[in-house]
């Protein structure tokens, strides 16, 4: 009988290239990058489509990332679960809603902001925002949150990846307008921190979509860039004093303000975490 050559059967062949490449994508860093690539793509064809286009972009992202971890990582995603996801969402939001008032107000006290009414279309401009900002609180959460702190808590506990992840976080958003090294910092850590220490708390990934959409979408409209980018809101605001209070061209997220209060709301979230054993301390083996 003839005898195959050396490194030509098929046992080979299935522990050849193809198999390392499914070694490759089912570690913790492959199928991060593989689940960023594939919503980052369906974020760019969608963020800024008409109409509803954003949010069906953002559903689409959610079967993305459903297909990513299950068939290329081979984990389970309680995090995306719909069982509780409107309650987390309406929680997150709230904190948002909160966050965000809190922080335009003292701003505002302190001479930073005045407000006012633009009169350009209440349900259009509501319904604009609301697409948008629905689009990106999901695409994002699901990117930072879902994709790149799990992965590198996988790889190397909990507190490395929430720090990694903010100052990432932080650094995706230097090209915006107005965006320097302290907005940069700001960013990290009000957005990536609290956001980051958010999701460690609740294991949900609605929680923190809830919350990114309810901050971004209240910015918008009360008029402030929302990082850097300038939309339609329901009133104009005129900007007064230093940068350090107001967040200057960048907007509301450059300012020291916001930047306190995350710090004083991510530090609970984290003792609750810690408390309920939901912080890794040490590399998991992957399965």
């Amino acid at each position: 009988m003839t005898q195959h050559a050396a490194g030509s059967g098929p046992d080979e062949d299935r522990d050849g290239g193809g198999g390392r490449l499914r070694r490759i994508t089912r570690s913790p860093l492959g199928w991060m990058l593989t689940g960023m690539a594939g919503i980052g793509l369906v974020s760019g064809l969608t963020a800024t489509g008409p109409g509803p286009v954003p949010v069906l972009g953002a559903a689409a992202a959610v079967g993305v990332y459903w297909l990513v971890m299950r068939r290329v990582a081979r984990r389970s995603t309680p995090e995306i679960a719909r069982s509780g996801a409107g309650r987390e969402a309406l929680l997150g939001g709230g904190i948002g809603l909160g966050f965000v008032l809190v922080s335009a107000l003292l701003i505002t006290a302190f001479g930073g902001y005045s407000f006012s009414w633009a009169d350009d279309g209440l349900l259009s401009v509501v319904g604009t925002a609301v697409a948008v900002q629905a689009g990106a609180a999901v695409t994002e959460e699901l990117m930072f949150r879902g994709l790149a702190l799990q992965s590198l808590e996988q790889l190397w506990g909990s507190r490395a990846a929430l720090v990694v992840t903010s100052l990432f976080f932080g650094v995706a958003h230097l090209g915006a307008e107005g965006a320097n090294l302290w907005s940069g910092l700001a960013i990290a850590v009000e957005a990536g921190v609290l956001l980051g220490a958010a999701f460690l708390w609740r294991r949900s990934i609605w929680f923190v979509v809830g919350l990114h959409f309810a901050w971004n979408t209240t910015v918008q409209l009360l008029g402030i860039p929302v990082s850097g980018h300038a939309s339609e809101g329901l009133f104009t605001v005129d900007v007064h004093g230093s940068e350090l209070l107001t967040g200057g061209a960048f907007g509301l997220e450059g300012s020291v303000v916001p930047v306190l209060i995350g710090v004083a709301l991510a530090a609970p979230m984290l003792v609750l975490a810690r408390r309920s054993g939901r912080i890794t301390t040490r590399r998991r083996t992957s399965r």
